[in-house]
């Protein structure tokens, strides 16, 4: 068994022991995995993939395009937990972070895989207000024996102490990658061990023994989320005496309106979708103060429209939409549950409609997020899946909230395709594509989220390459820039592999030719597909900011 498989199956007891359905969790792993490989160096992904989980390698690219979300925004699973305010949510996001782990360090996975998981893991453990760095709770802390086979539960992850202990993820990574030397999978294996101080010196201190490659702990980035992996199969069990007995960390706690808008504000760029989302809740506002005071209300419609190419920042903003929406009463939980056609649509006529209602149901609370949803148009199972919508729109009209998104154009004609479509969607907000400088500035803000500075000269080379990238429909936008950085990452661990004495200064800077050698890999962004952009400050969306827009 590997220790990608390993991973996941953790990743599956721990949501089981949060009230989650095992299966989906287990495919939740298996999606974030998927992304992580994406763009592997030496093996081919698709059958590093299909070998670890025993699936037809097929299945791998129907995986990739869902878990491509979770380098920005927290998996679905993850946003229940936070929504309910679980206190196994931070549990549940290290353990995703450790299956991102566990992909990049498999014999095969490239350069790419390390910024990938890095991102993936920042992303969700900053959805569930861990801080990797500062270490978080283990996975297991807290769970029940487990039924069969020994598992090796993290060991609880101490304060960092020291104010450099931000960078104990880069010192792990390039320890590990001077042990193993030739393999950059290797590199990022030590974001297992990323529980470990970090005390800064002139040179990194020698690397870890051997015995403690394995070590599970948090993942690398300052916004993600992890699992420990378990212990090989026969392996001792190590338990921690006491540690079912332990009390559960108390939930954090709800976010006001205020730090809601707050946080729109602060996005990079966006400045006519702000004033339209202000515009919204004034008006929601002063529904509310009119209903006390006894006078009549409009009816409003709360679903929205919301239009423009990829990495724009539309699924960052739907998820604040959502906590907004709570925050004014209208929401009971204000989760975000994003979809695509492939789970609204099932293989046969007459499924579709249960498959719909059941995703749909799971954003019951909160908002459902149906991204290129045009895509449901044009066929007879489309149209079922959008009857079985507006159906559920109707019934749940109190406690609901659709945000529908994609191109401008196309989006126009799937609104006209149907009655109920046009009378529930009467607000549009469009997203502009963002500036090369706004682009810079997401960059640099990601970055610095996991805990890297890009030096002067980096960043004017990355200004080169957005000068020479044609700009369409099709370009990434927010998540062009991430994917750049996630890039030069991998590089940067590359170059640095053999080195034997590291400065803080040299672990933390991404220098220029680490942002060399575009070309060689795949920055594109398929049309189809509008992933977060990283516009959060914790777990982003199709553009790529702070946080990261859709």
């Amino acid at each position: 068994m590997t220790q990608l498989t390993d991973a996941v199956d953790l990743l599956a007891r721990v949501g089981r022991e949060a009230g989650l359905d095992e299966q989906t969790v287990r495919v939740e792993g298996q999606h974030l995995a998927a992304a992580v490989l994406e763009q592997p160096g030496p093996g081919e992904a698709h059958s590093l993939w299909a070998g670890a989980f025993d699936r037809p390698a097929s299945d791998f690219f129907g995986a990739v395009p869902k878990g491509r979300r979770y380098a920005s925004i927290p998996t679905p699973m993850l946003s229940t937990l936070i929504a309910e305010r679980s206190a196994r949510a931070a549990g549940y996001a290290q353990a995703l972070a450790d299956v991102a782990t566990a992909a990049c360090a498999m014999p095969g996975a490239g350069q790419l895989s390390v910024g990938k998981a890095t991102s993936v893991a920042r992303a969700q453990l900053a959805a569930a207000g861990v801080a990797a760095s500062h270490g978080g709770e283990a996975p297991t802390a807290g769970l029940t024996p487990p039924d069969a086979g020994p598992l090796t539960p993290a060991s609880p992850a101490s304060p960092a102490t020291d104010p450099a202990s931000a960078s104990a993820l880069s010192a792990d990574l390039l320890r590990r990658a001077q042990e193993q030397g030739a393999r950059v999978r290797d590199m990022l294996t030590s974001l297992s061990a990323g529980s470990q101080t970090y005390q800064p010196s002139p040179t990194l201190p020698p690397p870890p023994e051997a015995g403690d490659l394995g070590a599970a702990a948090p993942p690398p980035s300052p916004a993600a989320g992890g699992e420990q992996p378990p212990a090989a199969p026969g392996a001792e069990s190590a338990a921690t005496p006491g540690v079912e007995d332990e009390p559960e960390p108390e939930p954090e706690p709800e976010r006001s309106l205020e730090e809601l808008l707050a946080e729109l504000d602060e996005l990079i760029g966006l400045e006519r979708v702000k004033a339209e989302i202000h515009r919204q809740v004034a008006v929601l506002k002063m529904d509310a103060r009119r209903q006390e005071a006894g006078l009549k209300v409009a009816t409003l419609t709360r679903h929205l429209v919301f239009v423009g190419n990829p990495g724009t920042g539309k699924t960052t903003v739907a998820r604040l939409v959502g906590g907004i929406y709570r925050a004014l009463g209208l929401l009971s939980k204000g989760q975000l549950v994003e979809v695509d056609r492939s789970e609204l649509v099932a293989g046969y006529l007459g499924q579709t409609a249960a498959k719909t209602a059941e995703v749909v149901g799971s954003a019951h609370g909160g908002v459902i997020f149906i991204d290129e949803a045009y895509s449901l148009g044009g066929d007879q199972y489309g149209k079922e899946a959008i009857d079985t919508l507006v159906k559920e729109m109707e019934d749940h009209r109190d406690d609901l909230v659709v945000i529908v998104a994609g191109y401008p154009d196309p989006m126009a004609e799937f609104i006209a395709t149907n009655p109920g479509l046009e009378s529930r969607f009467r607000t549009i907000i469009e997203f502009e594509d963002y500036t090369d400088e706004e682009l810079v500035a997401i960059q640099q803000h990601l970055a610095g989220q996991m805990d890297y500075d890009v030096a002067p000269e980096a960043t004017e080379r990355f200004g080169e390459i957005l000068a020479a990238t044609p700009r369409g429909p099709s370009f990434g936008n927010g998540r062009f820039a991430r994917n750049l950085l996630e890039a030069a990452i991998g590089r940067h661990a590359w170059r640095l592999r053999d080195t034997t004495e590291v400065d803080l200064h040299e672990l933390r800077t991404l220098q220029r030719e680490d942002f060399e050698d575009r070309d060689a890999v795949d920055l594109s962004v398929p049309p189809a597909e509008d992933e977060p952009a990283d516009h959060e400050a914790e777990a982003p969306e199709d553009g790529d900011q702070p946080q990261e827009p859709a």
